[in-house]
């Protein structure tokens, strides 16, 4: 059966209201929902889209606003009662993870002031789980800071060193500063896994098949994406105004890859991988072993 024949069957039972969404503004979210938010998917369900950093959809989720959601990973221990983990329109993959960065190279980061976009992010859960292991006395202190601003702080000596995510991996040299660490590299060289980062949830209440309707629009978005990706330009450019366009097209072909269309073994194994080490650890509480089990 065909995604736009599934997502037919399923349109009877999908809201007839537009569902609430939030995601980034950054390229391999506007890429991803381009045709979706666009109506150019039959019979997915209508969207109604608020932009918001993963910060303030953390907190959003925590909360139960809106009925879908992009998230990070980290966060899914505090919310999967409410929300289901979508099988798709996420961010994972290999090479693609946050990268510690100082003004200097190689400083010891004992006792130091580190800048972090989110205390709830899978950015910082991945630096905690480093950090326990290559830092016997752990750093100083911890600020949340916009991801945007944490590159110029560092820069500016406002604070030691800074956690970034997204195309600071490609523009951090434009600013003086150093990789210290990459913690992606340090998860997939202590794991073997790829790195989850952002994850798509949607409310459980919406019932089983809305939310396979959901997986389904999520999916059918994608692949067009891929399909015909100048279709695109026009929203993730409308959204990333102060990006070179050619590191946008670096972003979305870092993040925008198989684990977005389909999370697969690797991406679930990942996925728990991370959450049951954090959990290990004291980071995060546990979850139930069937909290990510797809309806």
């Amino acid at each position: 059966m065909s995604t736009a024949d599934r997502l037919a069957g399923a349109s009877a039972a999908a809201p007839a209201r537009p569902l609430a969404i939030a995601y980034s503004p950054c390229p391999n979210d506007t890429f991803v929902f381009d045709a979706w938010a666009h109506g150019r998917i039959p019979g997915a369900p209508a969207l109604d889209v608020t932009f918001a950093d993963i910060d303030i959809t953390n907190g959003m989720a925590e909360r139960g606003e809106l009925d879908v959601l992009k998230v990070s990973y980290a966060v899914l221990p505090w919310v999967l009662e409410e929300y289901a983990l979508l099988p798709c329109g996420g961010a994972l993959g290999r090479g693609c993870g946050p990268l510690v960065l100082t003004r200097e190279p190689g400083l010891d980061l004992t006792g130091k002031t580190v800048a972090v976009p989110s205390e709830r992010s899978t950015a910082y859960l991945l630096f905690r789980l480093w950090a326990a292991d290559v830092l016997a006395e752990g750093v100083g202190k911890v600020v949340v800071l916009p991801f945007h601003e944490i590159m110029p702080a560092v820069r500016d000596g406002r604070v030691d060193a800074g956690l970034v995510i997204h195309e600071a991996r490609f523009t951090y040299q434009d600013y003086g500063l150093h990789r210290l660490a990459d913690m992606g590299e340090h998860w997939e060289s202590t794991t073997g896994l790829p790195i989850p980062l952002g994850a798509i949830i949607a409310k459980r209440s919406l019932g089983a098949e809305t939310l396979r309707a959901l997986a389904e629009s999520a999916r059918a978005s994608v692949r067009m994406a891929w399909d015909d990706p100048e279709a695109s330009r026009p929203y993730v450019r409308a959204h990333a105004q102060e990006l070179d366009p050619a590191v946008a097209d670096q972003h979305i072909g870092l993040y925008v890859n198989e684990f977005t269309a389909d999370l697969g073994d690797a991406g679930y194994a990942a996925v728990r991988g991370l959450l049951t080490r954090a959990a290990a650890e004291g980071l995060v509480p546990a979850i139930a072993a069937d909290a990510l089990d797809f309806p």
